[in-house]
């Protein structure tokens, strides 16, 4: 009994990281992935260098988006969740 007192503070420690750093950061990533599975063409995006644009091609792990400058191929991790669903939000 007096072992699992010792190291009582640490596991208590290790599940209020996990709860409050790891988990969350986990569900973020599984967000960013179904979004990144769920763009299609003529999707209004913007990247995460502040890149405003429009999607005309879709591949596997890239996307060409449509700028008032031209077309820019990227990788579709380059596209913010956050400045897109904020941009969508507004229109």
């Amino acid at each position: 009994m007096e072992q699992i007192t010792k190291f009582l503070p640490f596991i208590l420690i290790f599940a209020v990281m996990y709860f409050f750093m790891f988990r969350p950061q986990q569900k973020k990533i599984k967000q960013e992935k179904e979004f990144e599975t769920g763009l299609k063409v003529g999707d209004k995006i913007i990247t995460k260098s502040g890149f405003h644009g429009k999607i005309v091609e879709l591949a596997e792990t890239t996307v060409v988006i449509e700028t008032m400058s031209g077309k820019l191929k990227l990788e579709r991790s380059a596209i913010s969740l956050e400045l897109t669903a904020a941009l969508n939000k507004k229109v």
